[in-house]
């Protein structure tokens, strides 16, 4: 064992915040006694505290280390996807709350087998599974990488710790504990933020002055490049990926629609999601401001950095040598919690997903009693899995597995946002059309990803695509990849839809139900939008 780089005070601090995570799942644990509770938390949590929970699990490990990483080695054009999330929320949130809240018991997919059949329920709920088991080894290893050094321990025990405790408070406390947990955790986040990036602006020679105008000199306070260019990172690019994002996150997401349900009523459920998104849009630009902040300092100060240190290091050893005892304790303990807040929400959706879409589906006999133990064996399942995946990962050295569960998950998850907006917005699409449109769309990913994906075969030639087709290859940035495979579901699906002569949906499960019954429904008075306020 390395001796640890934080003093012993900083080092209680990370301790008792992972205890205390423990503790929350055993003082909640009583109260789960029926699925409703264990996966829905008796649908009547607070809004506010909803809001904080979806906050805390979009602002993962993940965004604490990788955005100053980024804004660190370039500028703000990763931002760009976060600022697309406010713009698609307003236009869609008034709609899809109520319709999920109308329409499913627990599983967003329940909604797809509702409008397309069980392929559309099965399709989209095996796609969630896959991105958020990757999704989740790769914040336990990006966690533990960051604290094993500051802990003075090897990564695969913090991966393991970490993992326990996880496991355990999901396990004992289901949703209700999850949410509560993340409202602490969410405060944690913020507060740590918001203490490095005053460290980051008072510290240097000059303070905020010097700090901004190294900022601009560098041109790091920037969302371009601003091209036409479908082929490069470019702002274009990052803007439809992040309209694409928003919706797939808001619309077809089990760990935010799942939240939708924890609420008394509509209302609340939208309240919750406008304070989720609305809080995450500045957490995001903070911790952007954060990786700028550090490349003005270690300008402005000469600091020296290690030799060979990479952009998603520079923060940690930030941390690690100029912040003050106590200090580091909390960001470190924010780090931990920001792991915490994502992956608790996983596995109780992935749990609730197993139950619900599975053996509910085809066991629909079965007692709540059944469903709550299986809930449960599915929350140890999944937690141990993603523990084996950052293991895997952690051992590769970050290259290797996780990387080809990202590309099985493009292939065979192609266009779920396509397959949401087909069913929400026409009532000709049918579940035939559909079909075709899926496998249009996972045959043009699977071309997209062999003509571009480069490999290393071992022959001394380089690194090669495994299908090359000269002009013909997919020369557009990955990010667009998604983009188009959710266009193509929408597209094709549509227009193959009337191929196969079928009724028209229900009106209530489309946006023309939504539009039926406000209109059917008189208006509040000026007096009555006031009370609302």
């Amino acid at each position: 064992m390395k001796e640890p780089l934080i003093h012993w005070v900083d080092l209680s601090i990370v301790i008792i915040s992972v205890i205390a995570a423990i503790g929350v799942g055993l003082y909640f644990s009583r109260r789960q006694k029926s699925t409703d509770n264990y996966f829905a938390g008796g649908r009547n949590i607070p809004a506010w505290a909803i809001g904080m929970s979806i906050f805390a699990t979009l602002i993962s490990s993940v965004t604490f280390l990788a955005y100053p990483g980024a804004a660190y080695a370039s500028n703000w054009i990763l931002l760009v996807q976060g600022l697309m999330v406010p713009v698609v929320l307003i236009a869609l949130v008034g709609v899809i709350v109520p319709l999920f809240r109308r329409v499913i018991k627990l599983s967003t997919y329940e909604y797809f087998e509702r409008r397309f059949g069980l392929f559309a329920r099965i399709y989209s709920s095996l796609a969630f599974i896959l991105t958020h088991f990757s999704k989740m080894g790769t914040v336990f290893f990006l966690v533990a990488m960051a604290l094993a050094p500051f802990l003075g321990i090897d990564i695969y025990t913090v991966i393991i710790v970490l993992g326990i405790a996880i496991i355990l408070l999901t396990l004992l406390g289901g949703i209700e504990a999850v949410i509560w947990m993340d409202v602490i955790q969410g405060f944690m986040l913020i507060a740590g933020g918001v203490v490095c990036a005053l460290i980051l602006l008072f510290k240097p020679e000059g303070g905020p002055s010097s700090v901004i105008a190294t900022a601009n000199e560098f041109n790091k306070i920037s969302f371009g490049p601003y091209d036409w260019d479908l082929t490069q990172l470019t702002f274009i690019v990052m803007a439809l990926n992040g309209i694409f994002y928003a919706i797939q996150k808001y619309g077809t997401d089990q760990t935010i629609v799942q939240r939708y349900l924890t609420a008394k009523d509509d209302k609340s459920a939208k309240k919750a999601a406008y304070i989720g998104v609305f809080l995450s849009v500045p957490i995001w630009t903070l911790f952007m401001f954060i990786g700028t902040g550090l490349f003005a300092f270690y300008h402005i100060t000469g600091a020296a950095l290690p030799d060979g240190i990479k952009a998603d290091e520079v923060f940690p050893y930030f941390m690690a040598t100029e912040l003050p005892v106590g200090v580091v304790g909390l960001v470190v303990a924010a780090l931990a919690a920001g792991a915490i807040s994502s992956l608790d929400s996983d596995m109780n959706c992935l749990a609730a997903i197993g139950v619900e879409d599975y053996y509910v589906r085809f066991k629909p006999q079965s007692t709540d009693k059944q469903r709550l133990r299986l809930g449960r064996i599915l929350v140890a399942v999944s937690g141990i899995a993603s523990v084996g995946i950052a293991m895997i990962y952690a051992y590769w050295g970050g290259e290797g597995v996780l990387g080809v569960v990202f590309e099985l998950y493009a292939i065979f998850s192609a266009g779920i946002v396509g397959l949401f907006l087909l069913g929400l917005l026409s009532r000709r699409a049918n579940k035939q059309g559909l079909l075709v449109g899926i496998i249009v769309a996972v045959l043009f990913t699977a071309y997209a990803m062999l003509t571009s994906t480069k490999f290393d075969f071992g022959d001394g030639l380089g690194k090669r695509v495994l299908l090359d087709l000269g002009d013909l290859n997919f020369k557009h940035h990955k990010y667009m990849l998604g983009v188009y495979s959710h266009i193509i579901v929408f597209v094709v699906g549509y227009f193959a839809s009337y191929f196969f002569k079928t009724p028209l949906a229900d009106k209530d499960l489309t946006i023309y139900g939504y539009f039926e019954k406000r209109k059917a429904s008189p208006q509040p008075s000026p007096k009555e939008r006031e009370q609302d306020r």
